[in-house]
């Protein structure tokens, strides 16, 4: 396994680590590349956010518009630079209140140590 994948594999476990902790803010705050950009599935107003500042407001809109009552993360699954999580969460939307389960999976892109692009389907 040469450096690189090593490093792509250290990043995803302390990934899976940091979710599995409740955690979700350091995941970004630790590993977000100031160019990141994020991509949601679908079109809504938050289905592309670049660059760090832009991607932070996505995660704090994301945090005030939901309450989470529980989350887990599986994996990870590493293929080169990048590698996959599967995220399971109990949230009620905070708008509607209809309490939701959520299962998705999230494709990170790691250069340079860095997450540059993350990807959620769901």
């Amino acid at each position: 396994m040469s450096d690189d994948s090593n490093e792509v594999r250290t990043i995803a476990e302390a990934v899976v680590a940091l979710a599995k902790a409740g955690d979700f803010d350091a995941i970004g705050e630790t590993y977000w590349a100031d160019d990141v950009i994020s991509f949601e599935s679908g079109d809504g107003p938050m289905a592309v956010a670049e660059g760090i500042e832009a991607v932070r407001g996505k995660s704090a809109w994301w945090n005030s518009a939901h309450t989470v009552h529980s989350a887990s993360a599986e994996g990870p699954w590493v293929n080169g630079d990048q590698f996959s999580v599967r995220y399971l969460m109990d949230v009620t939307v905070n708008a509607t209140g209809d309490r939701i389960q959520m299962d998705e999976i999230a494709l990170y892109t790691i250069e340079d140590g860095e997450i540059i692009e993350e990807r959620f389907f769901y």
